[in-house]
């Protein structure tokens, strides 16, 4: 028979705050997404084409992290800074102020890139890499597309203009995600709020990160600012507050305060609007469900991935979870076999549905214990 469990999900009602239909920033373009849950909680005009600028900066580490973590580079590696990227450190361009003929660590470079937002580190890490900054960019839209940034193409790895360096809010949001997901310790250095170089032939220099929002108590860690003339400012950011995470990102704010204004205001909308609730935890047991004709009378469930769902306040109460099967389970039951759904529901309509697995192996009772079992049943209805 068709057996369906209601699962409870601990339900705190909170006051009611009612998320503003007409909430907006003033950028050109933005997006905000509860990272857990993956659910998009705000959008404007997320596919425009739009100049990255310095945000394309996350792309270029992504691609050295890439490599160190395949052991095809090391932190402690030194390149040999070219004229080409030496040229970059001059007035107008935010630099490292790295000198031709230095032997720079990757590591000093990254921290160059990341928190000094330097163009001169980023040509020096692409030329250490990939020979050329040219190669080094087919490199970043290659990892671009496998990554599923549809509308991106990098020309170059700091973001300086190039008509032919594009992207959108969504995919910037995409390699937001990425890099933090997969690169939790490198990501680290995106909230370093301050870097010092020991350069040849001068003082040290010491060089704020850029990012406003790290020097707010909003709880943010990163990312990367951009500002081009043609594009305005704009703004990758991520907070983590209270076990959430928001990412958001925004271009085409018309000042610096307005860009940190305006992502202060939609991380915070984020935070203020919305709960996340934790459905299950992947590889965790959920529920014990009937087994029949087993050595064991039960067996325990779970999924294969964390499920989070992203609620309006005050309606968490509109949430069910429930465990659909038909049972008992016969046996023999091999660890991972689905046996069921894991559904959730929202205020009465399915969002969602999820493999229920064998969380363990349940073998088949022998010949004589199954027809004893099953005389029972005929008996007395019991499994």
């Amino acid at each position: 028979m068709i057996k369906i469990k209601f699962l409870t999900i601990l339900i705190v009602l909170l006051f009611t705050f009612n998320s503003n239909a007409a909430f907006d920033v003033k950028a050109r373009t933005a997006i905000l997404q509860d990272y857990y849950s993956g659910e998009i909680l705000f959008e404007k005009e997320p596919n425009k084409s739009i100049y990255p600028a310095s945000m394309t900066k996350i792309m270029t580490a992504i691609i050295a992290f890439n490599l160190i973590k395949d052991g095809d580079l090391s932190l402690d590696e030194k390149f040999i800074i070219s004229e080409n990227a030496w040229r970059l450190s001059s007035a107008g361009y935010s630099s490292m102020f790295i000198m031709v003929g230095d032997e720079v660590t990757v590591e000093n470079l990254l921290k160059g890139i990341i928190v000094a937002s330097g163009n001169d580190a980023c040509i020096a890490l692409a030329e250490g890499i990939a020979g050329t900054e040219e190669e080094f960019a087919i490199m970043m839209t290659a990892k671009a597309k496998e990554i599923g940034m549809e509308n991106t193409n990098f020309a170059n790895s700091s973001g300086i203009n190039n008509t032919q360096n594009i992207s959108t809010v969504r995919d910037i949001l995409i390699m937001s995600n990425y890099l933090i997901k997969n690169f939790p310790e490198e990501y680290k250095y995106f909230s370093e709020k301050e870097f010092t170089w020991d350069r040849t032939g001068g003082d040290p220099i010491t060089q704020g990160n850029r990012n406003p929002l790290l020097y707010k108590s909003l709880g943010v860690d990163g990312i990367k600012t951009g500002y081009l003339a043609v594009e305005k400012y704009s703004l990758a950011s991520s907070l983590y507050k209270n076990g959430r995470r928001l990412i958001a990102v925004g271009s085409g704010f018309n000042t610096k305060n307005d860009r940190s204004r305006e992502s202060s205001k939609l991380l915070t909308w984020g935070l203020t609007n919305f709960d996340l609730v934790e459905v299950a935890k992947a590889n965790t047991p959920i529920e014990d469900i009937e087994v029949w004709l087993g050595k064991k009378d039960k067996v325990k469930t779970y999924v294969n991935k964390d499920i989070y769902k992203t609620i309006k306040k005050g309606r968490k109460n509109l949430l069910k979870v429930t465990l659909n099967y038909k049972g008992p389970i016969q046996a023999p039951i091999k660890k991972n076999d689905i046996l069921g759904k894991l559904n959730l529901s929202y205020d009465g309509e399915l969002v969602a549905e999820y493999d229920l697995l064998a969380y363990e192996d349940v073998r088949r009772l022998n010949a004589f214990s199954r027809l004893m079992r099953s005389i029972n049943f005929l008996i007395w209805g019991d499994v």
